[in-house]
């Protein structure tokens, strides 16, 4: 990790939030923690006082995040889009067209205004040349938590995974707009990692559930949202910018 980069992860206290702000401040990263909930100041405050070192924000709209982080922190040199979204199953001819839409919100339309918004403060950082300074050699990375479910797609599952699609292709696209500006756009993919979201403790304690998802794995076992962690903590660390355009599945051998 580059030293005394300000390293963004949205939505902190869902999927791999936690873990990414632990290892990001382990790495040495300037940590800012926006979640939902932190618009309620006494949740945002419990909640920097069992972090020590990061700063949480509250704000909900994708320029007023990027702006909080630049207030508290002085500037932005990564992003972690972490947009963790309930796969709502339904098949495509009885599928509710309002979750499709709000899956879409969630999962693209947030992520792509997010990542303009924190664009447009590189772009200024680097025009005054403020990446001249220490630990903030080039643009800046922009990295979005999707999902490997758009490798194979899941039966059931075409709205979830089509809004997860869009975002692959999002990052794609956008690497090679910002490859010139010195900014750096990848996915990462997980997919059968622990977490309540996807796998809760109730559906992973029917053993013939739990056989039955592990044996789509060939590690057989899910991942931890560490091993996501450390995989985040690299790619925004300054230390792999020429990784660009890059969609990354960390599945266990399923994607």
């Amino acid at each position: 990790m580059r030293k005394g980069r300000v390293v963004l992860v949205t939505q902190v206290q869902h999927f791999v939030g936690e873990p990414a702000v632990k290892a990001l401040l382990e790495a040495g990263a300037k940590v800012v923690a926006q979640d939902d909930a932190f618009g309620d100041a006494a949740t945002r405050k419990a909640w920097e006082e069992t972090h020590p070192g990061a700063i949480a924000v509250g704000d909900l709209e994708p320029g007023a995040i990027v702006a909080a982080a630049v207030a508290a922190a002085g500037r932005l040199d990564a992003v972690v889009s972490n947009d963790a979204y309930p796969a709502v199953k339904g098949a495509v001819d009885e599928a509710d067209p309002e979750e499709f839409r709000r899956g879409i919100e969630a999962m693209m339309v947030r992520p792509f205004m997010l990542a303009g918004a924190a664009v447009r403060q590189m772009k200024a950082q680097a025009a005054e040349g403020a990446q001249e300074t220490e630990g903030s050699q080039g643009g800046g990375s922009i990295l979005f938590v999707t999902s490997a479910s758009t490798v194979h797609g899941i039966p059931n599952y075409s709205m979830y995974v089509a809004a997860r699609a869009g975002t692959n292709g999002l990052a794609v696209t956008l690497s090679k707009e910002l490859a010139r500006h010195g900014i750096s756009v990848n996915a990462l993919a997980p997919n059968f990692v622990e977490s309540p979201t996807y796998f809760p403790p109730s559906l992973m304690a029917d053993p013939k559930t739990r056989d039955k998802i592990l044996s789509n794995i060939p590690l057989r076992r899910l991942g931890r949202p560490e091993e996501v962690a450390a995989a985040i903590t690299f790619l925004v660390s300054g230390d792999s910018d020429f990784l660009t355009g890059q969609v990354i599945p960390i599945a266990g051998g399923w994607a």
